[in-house]
């Protein structure tokens, strides 16, 4: 029977969780498995990591055959390079304490890096907070400007509006008199209306031939 390390998917969707099981090669990828030997959790990050060190090395050394994010894991742990120095004591390459000696070395090396990654990222993650922070108080000083504009103008309308009620009105210039009306002209008499004047007597026509006697001498005639 061919036995693999691998992983169980748990959770919902997009945040899904992992069990590190070993489990027959037939088995469907979330069936029956044989033991659970860790979890694994990508959602966070660095990613969240449990594993029984001593279990998953059994399992390596019975010839369990690990998937590629499985041996990804299984490395990380240093479960393989573990692996890798016992096959060396057992084939005489060297003895157990020197592979004690060397897997601790290697493990160290590992904690400094996995503890400058945790660093990096606190500090990526406290940058951003701080332009988060930076960029939020630009906001807000912006608006208060804004707002302190506002609130000037207000109070320079209210001042302007408050003088303007407060100031003495100035008398409205009085109306001139009116002219009096010329008075009606009196219309003059019409022609009907107009009294008749007499016309001039018309001077006696003298006769033709005749001299008009003299009236206007006053002299008697000579008496006889």
């Amino acid at each position: 029977m061919a036995v693999k390390i691998r992983l169980a998917r748990k959770g919902r969707k997009k945040l899904a969780h992992y069990h590190i099981v070993v489990a027959d090669s037939r088995s469907p990828r979330d069936g029956r498995y044989i033991e659970k030997i860790g979890s694994y959790n990508p959602i966070t990050n660095p990613a969240t990591i449990e594993l029984d060190f001593d279990k998953a090395l059994g399992w390596l050394q019975k010839g369990a055959l690990p998937t590629e994010t499985c041996r990804a894991i299984l490395s990380y742990k240093g479960v393989l390079i573990r692996k890798h120095l016992l096959e060396g004591v057992r084939k005489g390459a060297f003895d157990e304490a020197e592979a004690d000696r060397r897997f601790e070395e290697w493990m160290k090396q590992n904690e400094a890096k996995i503890d400058a990654k945790k660093s990096g990222l606190e500090k990526t993650k406290e940058t951003e907070i701080a332009k988060k922070l930076a960029a939020e108080k630009r906001i807000n000083e912006a608006r208060a400007a804004k707002l302190a504009k506002k609130q000037a103008e207000l109070a320079a309308k209210a001042r302007a509006e408050s003088q303007a009620e407060d100031a003495p009105e100035a008398p409205a210039a009085e109306a001139a008199p009116e002219a009096p009306a010329a008075e009606t002209a009196v219309e003059a008499p019409s022609a009907e209306d107009a009294p008749e004047v007499p016309a001039a007597e018309a001077a006696p026509e003298a006769s033709s031939g005749e001299t008009a006697p003299d009236t206007t001498s006053d002299e008697k005639p000579a008496e006889g």
